[in-house]
């Protein structure tokens, strides 16, 4: 089945949908040179207007910045693009998925944490979908993170992954990336923004055995 990722950034929600074993196709802005799949450089509501029709699922990531502490302290006004989104993706009649870092602004959202999958951080990120899925458990968190720019240490064996505070070596982004198992991200920016692909590989495989896909 054929999914289009849109505001995809590195590919890290486009990674989880491909080990689930979906065909991706990811759609940005901005030239994404890490991004592994094939990938369209454009506006992501543009693109889900001309060619949503063309695929079975869609995720949109829109920028979070507008929901965040940095919204707060910062002198730059963030738009909240989940609402133009999500009236683009639902006119292509398509089931899709919205992520975002907070659950405001989503309908009946589920929250994924990394320890769930194994991960060795929290990353909480909520999702609305048009299909229902088995809503994972969420564990009591069980380990101390290292501070947000900090090396994991064995007191503090958990990552905060949580965007770009201080200098930050790139010996902490490739660690950042082990953590996430996303071995191909490389730049700053790509790994603070990435989904865990753990997360999207589990609403793939969901997805893939729900009504929606018996019912085609």
């Amino acid at each position: 089945m054929k999914i289009l990722d849109l505001y995809c950034g590195s590919g890290g929600a486009s990674a989880g949908y491909h080990r689930a074993g979906f065909d991706v196709t990811g759609v940005d802005l901005y030239p994404q040179p890490e991004y592994p799949f094939p990938f369209v450089l454009g506006d992501a509501i543009e693109y889900v207007t001309a060619h949503g029709h063309e695929y079975d699922l869609i995720h949109a990531s829109p920028p979070c910045q507008a929901r965040t502490r940095l919204a707060n302290i910062s002198l730059h006004t963030y738009q909240d693009l989940i609402p133009a989104t999500r009236a683009a993706v639902e006119r292509t009649g398509r089931p899709y998925v919205i992520e975002s870092v907070t659950r405001w602004g989503l309908i009946i959202p589920v929250m994924l944490c990394g320890q769930t999958f194994g991960l060795r951080m929290y990353r909480h990120r909520w999702f609305e979908t048009t299909f229902t899925y088995t809503d994972p458990p969420h564990s009591k968190h069980i380990a101390r993170c290292a501070r947000n720019s900090y090396m994991p240490t064995a007191e503090q064996p958990y990552m905060t992954i949580t965007g770009r505070n201080g200098h930050i070596s790139q010996r902490w982004v490739n660690k950042a990336a082990e953590y996430m198992d996303t071995p191909w991200i490389t730049a700053l920016n790509g790994i603070c923004e990435a989904i865990p692909p753990a997360y999207t590989e589990y609403i793939g495989r969901q997805f893939l055995t729900s009504s929606l896909v018996s019912a085609a």
